[in-house]
């Protein structure tokens, strides 16, 4: 696990603007990243100034035309899979699910392929790039959980030496000469090309999920952004509608965030550290 530390003095004046900043409103709409996840071990793509860690993501339009492309993402998938499935919660998401339970936050979206959110106790999440835990077949539609693909993609390269340095979602660094002999796995009813339930680098965000977050904004008293720099359009966006509707964003993330220079309010705290300390503030304060 990650291990981020905060100074006491500055955590406490955090504490109290953030407090203050949330307690008087009614419902917020909270979008996560990967730095709500960090304090569960899974590497997060981004430094704190915003730069791009590691290699080149998958490309979506490559995944589906490319064999190679395809070999070396399940490869690499392969090795990283296994911290993917045994993460845990960490205290932001249980925070957060007692976030929910008191009615602060009313619609809770994540960046994130985990299902960390769900294991903390949430049964309704927004995955606005989808979730690794299911594997889609692109010819026929049928679904395959990840955990049983692994089990079958461990049988079909049982002699292969494989290693890596893990990196974030669910990758790893192998070398080429070792993901070229790696064999993959297809369709156990159609023999197609399977493909996991995320997006990739240059797909589509579902239009419908897309319009029903930006209802949500609307309707809500403020967008309140978890451990994201935003880099991304995906997520960004939401920050530019809420602008649209005067609805104030308020920013949970140590490093530079790209909606900085609209925010109504940026705390540079750990979720780990700061939420369960908010949640306790904000429980009293209705008692």
């Amino acid at each position: 696990m990650t291990h981020r530390q905060a100074d006491p003095s500055d955590l406490k004046a955090d504490l109290d603007r953030l407090t203050a900043f949330l307690s008087p409103l009614d419902r917020v709409v909270c979008l996560t990243g990967a730095g709500c996840s960090l304090a569960s071990g899974i590497p997060t793509y981004r430094a704190e100034n915003g730069d791009w860690q590691g290699r080149n993501p998958i490309n979506h339009q490559d995944f589906l035309e490319d064999f190679e492309t395809r070999q070396r993402y399940w490869a690499r998938s392969f090795i990283g899979w296994p911290l993917m499935h045994t993460a845990q919660p960490n205290p932001a998401h249980r925070a957060l699910k007692d976030l929910v339970a008191i009615g602060l936050v009313g619609t809770l979206i994540t960046q994130n392929v985990d299902s960390l959110h769900e294991q903390a106790g949430l049964t309704t999440v927004q995955h606005l790039h989808g979730d690794l835990t299911e594997v889609t077949c692109l010819v026929c539609g049928a679904s395959e959980p990840r955990t049983q693909l692994q089990t079958r993609l461990a049988k079909l390269n049982v002699d292969l030496a494989l290693d890596g340095k893990l990196q974030p979602d669910g990758d790893a660094e192998i070398p080429s000469e070792v993901i070229q002999h790696f064999k993959i796995a297809d369709c156990l009813l159609c023999d197609g090309t399977l493909k996991p339930n995320v997006v990739f680098f240059g797909g589509q965000v579902d239009p419908t999920l897309v319009q029903s977050i930006y209802r949500s904004i609307e309707q809500a008293d403020a967008l309140w952004v978890i451990g994201s720099s935003l880099k991304l359009f995906s997520g960004y966006r939401f920050c530019r509608h809420a602008v649209t509707f005067n609805k104030p964003i308020v920013l949970l993330n140590p490093g530079w965030t790209r909606a900085d220079p609209i925010a109504a309010l940026k705390i540079g705290q750990p979720a780990e550290i700061i939420l369960p300390k908010l949640l306790d503030r904000l429980t009293n304060l209705t008692q």
